[in-house]
């Protein structure tokens, strides 16, 4: 890669297209400078100025002095004994998120991280548990593309990408929707939009932007049938309920022809995977044209809660499907090496201090008794 002739050196992964057209105006270039950097970045794989044939001289002597192609570094790497890896990318102020990379016969799907840990503090996600430091900026967003495709190699493409990772996408809105359009771009990877899935734990106003501002798939981290369940496994449904939820759900559907939301739902032993959760969530999403996700629940160290048997998946899925609801079960890939959906946790310096917000919203004592109750 290209190293930084100076600190402020202006990294080239930050900008979308729009983005890079309007850096070249700037330089009295024309605007399609920016379908030629980008391609010669993420189609040829070509990081040195110098090569790049096609853009005048002293335009390449401009971006050898002033700018970089800077992405994050790999510094741990580990393969599950499904084919999973899991990647912790260092960022060059130090901090570090993980990356994981699920491979499949017909599509290769990278799961990828918007912030360094997570301030939505959900009480069965490892990552929440790490707390909040920051928002990872577009170039480390889309930079661990960058570095995954080019650390698989052409016998492994990505064809899939989920911002699943670590973070809430919504709560680093502008950074994560240049880093997608940098994905879906015909000039730099050209994945489908339906191949691009934002999750969000239920950032309701981000939700209404985002249908406006970006064509990508959406799924939502449900996991509760009621306000009162959900309020405990999710706190952010304390601002924003589910009704205010599925309002925007709805609207973010019908804003687009063949929307569908896909409602994420792990499934939790004792907590929310009886017969009449299931029906509850049937009643609950009566309206919203969606599939449901159910996810095992993936352990980490020190939690509460245990994953539902697999009998009891296989009958919550049986009602919801009996009732018109496109129901899977995720198929848990990864776990051997903490890469499962929940487990990732990078390493992160708190400077949310959620003990302390969470002491303040009353959330200790609701997650205390929700132990309790899980455990009865």
């Amino acid at each position: 890669m290209t190293a930084p002739v100076n600190p402020e050196a202006i990294n080239l992964l930050g900008f979308d297209r729009k983005g890079l057209a309007a850096f070249f105006v700037g330089l009295g270039e024309k605007p399609f400078r920016a379908t030629q950097l980008l391609k010669w970045l993420y189609q040829e794989e070509v990081t040195d100025f110098a090569l790049m044939s096609n853009i005048s001289k002293p335009l390449r002597a401009y971006l050898q002095e002033h700018c970089s192609i800077s992405a994050p570094e790999i510094v741990v790497e580990q393969k599950a004994t499904d084919g999973t890896f899991k990647w912790v990318m260092q960022m060059h102020c130090g901090n570090r998120v993980e990356t994981v990379f699920i491979p499949e016969e017909n599509r290769g799907t990278l799961c990828i991280s918007s912030q360094v840990g997570c301030a939505l503090a959900c009480s069965f996600c490892s990552t929440a548990q790490q707390g909040f430091n920051r928002n990872l900026s577009t170039a480390e967003i889309v930079g661990q593309l960058y570095v995954a495709q080019r650390r698989l190699g052409k016998a492994q493409r990505i064809t899939n990408v989920v911002m699943m990772g670590m973070g809430e996408p919504l709560l680093n809105f502008d950074n994560v929707v240049a880093a997608v359009n940098l994905m879906m771009d015909d000039f730099a990877y050209g994945l489908s939009k339906r191949r691009v899935t934002i999750s969000t734990s239920g950032v309701v106003p981000a939700m209404y932007k985002l249908a406006q501002e970006c064509d990508v798939s959406m799924a939502v981290s449900l996991h509760a049938p009621t306000d009162e369940l959900r309020d405990q496994l999710v706190p952010i449904n304390q601002k924003y309920p589910l009704v205010e939820l599925l309002a925007a759900c709805r609207e973010y559907v019908q804003s687009a022809p063949r929307r569908f939301i896909t409602f994420e739902y792990v499934m939790l032993d004792g907590v929310n995977d009886s017969p009449a959760d299931a029906r509850a969530l049937i009643k609950l999403l009566h309206d919203v044209p969606c599939k449901m996700n159910l996810i095992p629940f993936n352990p980490f160290p020190n939690t509460r809660y245990s994953c539902s048997s697999a009998a009891a998946i296989e009958r919550f899925k049986s009602i919801l499907h009996k009732a018109g609801l496109v129901t899977t079960v995720r198929k848990t890939r990864g776990d051997d090496i903490d890469a499962a959906c929940g487990q990732l946790v990078g390493q992160v310096k708190d400077k949310s201090r959620r003990h302390i917000r969470l002491q303040q919203m009353g959330l200790l004592e609701t997650q205390e008794a929700l132990k309790h109750t899980s455990s009865a």
